[in-house]
């Protein structure tokens, strides 16, 4: 089974370099964060670097980091559900932006989002902390059982 996931991992990895879409940095030394989903646990970075071949020349690096989190479960929500043991990563969904952002056209403003796939429930491996999650268990008090909706990310679910 752990040959598997790393199978799946280094699969995922190396897909990655083909498909993480490129952008057009400006010509610095700085590293551009491309995606960081802490979702998925994955951060995709860019910059450029001196090309090997021709140290006059610059080519774009790309950097993925994913993190594989070994305790997490089906259903995140559920502390009692089994362990994951399958983790896919597409990078076309992690780099996807659902945020509607106001463009211009033609002298009027128009809101527009990158991504037509916005309505698909995420797959979470581990907490989102910007994400509200709850889950329900059993509390007994005074002999008499009741069900008591329990906050698994205070910090999201609360206003300050």
């Amino acid at each position: 089974m752990r040959s598997s996931l790393l199978l799946c991992v280094a699969l995922a990895v190396s897909l990655g370099f083909v498909l993480v879409a490129g952008t057009l940095l400006e010509d610095s030394e700085d590293e551009y964060v491309l995606v960081n989903n802490k979702c998925q646990c994955v951060t995709a970075t860019a910059k450029f670097v001196p090309s090997k071949e021709n140290p006059n020349e610059e080519i774009l690096e790309r950097n993925i980091r994913i993190l594989v989190p070994l305790k997490a479960r089906e259903n995140i929500s559920d502390p009692l559900s089994p362990l994951r043991t399958t983790f896919v990563y597409r990078m076309t969904e992690l780099c996807k932006k659902c945020d509607p952002v106001d463009i211009e056209l033609g002298g009027e403003i128009y809101q527009a989002q990158q991504s037509n796939s916005c309505n698909e429930p995420e797959t979470c491996y581990t907490y989102n902390r910007d994400t509200c999650y709850t889950t329900t268990f059993p509390f007994i008090y005074q002999g008499e059982t009741k069900n008591v909706q329990a906050v698994l990310t205070p910090a999201s679910c609360y206003a300050d």
